[in-house]
């Protein structure tokens, strides 16, 4: 299969490059595991994205970003952030998609979360990227230039030095022109040769034991960049949401729109205690609040903390999360009524695949958009609801980009042909190495980490990835084993980066020993 443009993953970032590219005449072809295209974290996006508050400046949300950042944030890519993100909401989500962004009367919603210095975020209830995302994907799915494959899973990118039958062209530029695809129904493996390939695969927080991202994050698109030979960097900073639900039917996200609105952080003996870690209390900076937790859970012995809004006028806290409100009563708690409990779960990867302002990676024809990449906005710890700025930003961004010329376009090898193995593997080696996976990844390399912690992750997660890797070769092609292999090495590459970087800055906290 030939396409102009391969697309792996459909959030936001995803599609609205699809959208772009399509509109410019390019043939998009977008390929995702799952089977429903509203999947990835964007539809799981509750409190809002980024405008522009009536008392705003772009020095001050600038500030913010740093801030939050912890100083280690590329400019240039805030000042494109900043510039752009504005315009695109007004021209894209607003004039083109008719996103029902809550209003005040005639004028939109303004909220504030955790370290703004203004309330800045206009959402869609407490929705927002489900809001969006069902609407941009209604055009995805009308446009004849757009084709897109459900249950479809990239095994591996394409690659001159990897996949090319001609020994020359190891001398070229690394570039990559597809990607080899699982079609997880029929078991067929083929290649789908494209211009240009954008990445857009999404988190990797499944790789932890707790998460509030959804079971598809595991990290794919790091792992093929990686193995690929595409520059990540910041790897080690893992953003742990500091509020997510605690019970035994899972994890679900509480918005930081609750506590922006007025919720307040209290132990299991009703106490507040934010404060004592931070002048802003409960509205301080991601990783404060989330060590923040972690430490006052220690101290009480208590497994959880609790978030309360009971206090609020209960018209208005089921009209704000109405999602959040159904969510907690489906599990027996009324917050209009009593507390939340709580506790921290890895959220966000602020590190990714390095891209520059247009999304293009270290290997020619290859981009990445979304959770997946490092555009240097977030540095070490995100601003609230700037994600799915930088996803509209950089996926119309790369849309743009792949509609040009770009060199060597045209230049598509032959290739290896792929030998597909089918030895059965047994269900429960699957479901054990992600347990230790996710347990290594919680316990070692969590919300506070040590050398030594560091270095018995790295000796376990090695050793698995070898087991993993001997299997893979042997196994039949699965889902279940992709992702298995993408999971360990994704992991490992969080390691050895967190290895690297020896002072504690941002979502990356290192306990003296």
């Amino acid at each position: 299969m030939k396409t102009d443009v391969l697309i792996i993953g459909c959030g936001l970032a995803g599609a609205i490059s699809a959208i772009i590219a399509a509109e410019n005449g390019k043939n998009v072809t977008i390929i995702t595991k799952t089977k429903s295209l509203l999947s990835g974290n964007t539809p799981y996006a509750q409190g809002g994205i980024i405008f522009k508050g009536h008392d705003d400046t772009p020095d001050s949300l600038k500030s913010d970003i740093l801030s939050a950042g912890d100083g280690i944030c590329c400019e240039n890519a805030i000042k494109e952030l900043i510039l752009k993100g504005p315009k695109y909401i007004q021209e894209w989500l607003i004039n083109k998609f008719n996103i029902p962004f809550d209003l005040n009367g005639t004028e939109f919603h303004f909220t504030s979360e955790a370290a703004h210095s203004d309330a800045r975020i206009i959402h869609v209830k407490d929705q927002t990227g489900k809001g969006i995302q069902q609407k941009i994907l209604e055009e995805v799915e009308t446009n004849s230039k757009i084709k897109v494959l459900v249950e479809h899973f990239a095994v591996d990118l394409l690659t001159l030095s990897h996949h090319s039958k001609n020994p020359k062209d190891i001398y070229k530029k690394p570039a990559c022109f597809g990607a080899i695809v699982l079609d997880i129904n029929s078991n067929e493996v083929f290649p789908i040769v494209s211009q240009n390939t954008i990445l857009a695969t999404g988190g990797l927080g499944q790789i932890y034991l707790h998460t509030s991202n959804p079971e598809e994050a595991k990290g794919d698109g790091i792992a093929m960049a990686w193995r690929a030979g595409a520059r990540c960097f910041n790897m080690e900073y893992i953003q742990f949401h500091p509020t997510t639900l605690f019970h035994d039917s899972g994890r679900f996200l509480i918005s930081e729109a609750l506590r922006g609105e007025g919720a307040i952080l209290i132990d299991v003996e009703g106490n507040e205690f934010m404060d004592k870690f931070h002048e802003l209390g409960p509205l301080a900076p991601r990783d404060i609040v989330s060590r923040g937790i972690h430490q006052t859970m220690l101290e009480t012995g208590h497994p959880c903390v609790y978030l309360d809004i009971s206090f609020k006028s209960e018209r208005k806290i089921k009209n704000r999360f109405p999602a959040i409100y159904s969510k907690c009563l489906e599990v027996g708690i009324d917050i209009t009524k009593e507390p939340i409990p709580v506790v921290p779960s890895a959220h966000y990867s602020c590190g990714g695949i390095g891209v520059n302002l247009k999304g293009r990676t270290s290997l020619r024809r290859l981009y990445a958009v979304g959770e997946v990449s490092c555009t240097g906005v977030h540095g070490a710890n995100r601003l609230a609801s700037a994600s799915l700025l930088e996803c509209l930003v950089w996926g119309i961004n790369a849309g743009i980009d792949v509609s040009k010329n770009n060199e060597e376009i045209n230049y598509f090898p032959d290739i290896w042909s792929w030998k597909q193995e089918f030895q059965e593997i047994d269900p429960a080696l699957i479901s054990q190495d992600w347990l230790t996976i996710k347990n290594t990844m919680w316990n070692y390399v969590g919300l506070v980490r040590t050398k030594d912690r560091l270095l018995r992750a790295k000796i376990i997660l090695r050793h698995l990835q070898s087991d993993i890797e001997e299997f893979y070769q042997k196994a039949k092609m699965t889902r279940e084993i992709l992702e298995l292999r993408n999971g360990v090495q994704t992991a490992l590459s969080i390691v050895l980066a967190t290895l690297k970087s020896r002072e504690s800055r941002g979502t990356h906290y290192i306990q003296e020993e």
